[in-house]
């Protein structure tokens, strides 16, 4: 089939490969611009252009895909269909409507359950014991076209997001393969999403980062996970950021502290009170350092107990 490919990160990357791994025509592959990246600020090509150019595969980054341009430039290329795995941009209609075998989409959740541009570190944060991937004929909405297949997905208690990340993308490799030959056939099923259903995995901001200590200790483990390995979390101590980057929960006790209060330091983690229950940082990063175990972290800092994490300030209990 004649296939225009539209993806930028790594999880799109993974669907091109099984494409060109099953010989289907990718006509070109349509991308982000290449942007500074990284501590040095080097430019670089997304992981898709990078595959893209390993396979000789023309690419395309236009600026703006709502220009009569770029439509032309697609027109010419006659795809069949054109599949659309974490682009980035919102397709406009006349794109959608130009292939005959429409615009096919790969979202990293069960929908209608977490549409939107953070599917997979929202499903972490929010605890979700399960998660998955669905194939959908693109629509004028955000993620809201008619499904095609599913996959679920179990969540350890202990998965990152970049564990759960990389297994969805696999996944969702092996999804689209399946799904583009039954719409090669005509056999494409087309299941209406319940709208009704429908939650939202909003864009992350800076402020989703911070540990509000108040939480509960399985929100803020789930919260840590949930944003590693990217973004990461933090909160403050002695007025610098401390990036906590993995926790578990110990068996609680009956202890009278603020929530934030560190109650014991050892190699085997920093225990911390939350707003119910306690917890235990395994990994850590102060502001300025590398990450580290808490073990190796603890042989130059001293997280005295008593010390109040989160606080502007840092300090003592009082």
């Amino acid at each position: 089939m004649r296939i225009v490919f539209m993806g930028t990160p790594d999880f799109a990357a993974a669907s091109l490969q099984a494409l060109i791994d099953h010989r289907q025509q990718v006509l070109a592959v349509v991308t982000q611009p290449d942007r500074p990246k990284g501590r040095g600020k080097q430019v670089q090509a997304p992981p898709v252009k990078q595959l893209a150019l390993q396979h000789n595969i023309p690419v395309l980054q236009p600026s703006n895909i709502r220009t009569e341009e770029f439509y032309h430039t697609l027109q010419e290329l006659q795809p069949e269909c054109i599949v659309v795995v974490a682009y980035g941009k919102i397709l406009p209609p006349a794109i959608l409507h130009l292939p005959p075998k429409g615009c096919i989409n790969v979202h990293a959740s069960l929908l209608p359950q977490y549409r939107g541009s953070a599917p997979i570190h929202w499903a972490v944060i929010n605890g979700e014991r399960t998660t998955g991937v669905t194939t959908m004929f693109m629509d004028e909405g955000m993620d809201t076209g008619d499904m095609i297949l599913k996959k679920q997905l179990t969540i350890d208690h202990h998965d990152n997001v970049g564990v759960v990340h990389d297994r969805l993308a696999k996944m969702g490799a092996e999804l689209l393969v399946e799904t583009l030959e039954l719409l090669e056939h005509n056999k494409a099923p087309r299941q209406p999403q319940d709208h009704s259903q429908a939650t939202y995995a909003p864009m992350l901001k800076k402020e989703h980062e911070l540990i509000d200590w108040h939480k509960s200790a399985p929100a803020i483990h789930n919260h840590v996970r949930g944003m590693n390995p990217w973004p990461g979390t933090y909160t403050l101590w002695q007025g610098k950021v401390l990036k906590i980057w993995r926790t578990d929960i110990p068996q609680t006790r009956e202890i009278n502290s603020l929530p934030g209060t560190v109650l014991e330091e050892s190699s085997a983690g920093i225990l911390v009170q939350t707003g119910q229950g306690q917890i235990l940082i395994q990994e850590l990063q102060l502001q300025g350092g590398k990450r580290m175990e808490v073990g190796e972290f603890l042989k130059g800092k001293k997280l005295t107990p008593g010390t109040i994490l989160g606080s502007q300030e840092g300090d003592e209990a009082p």
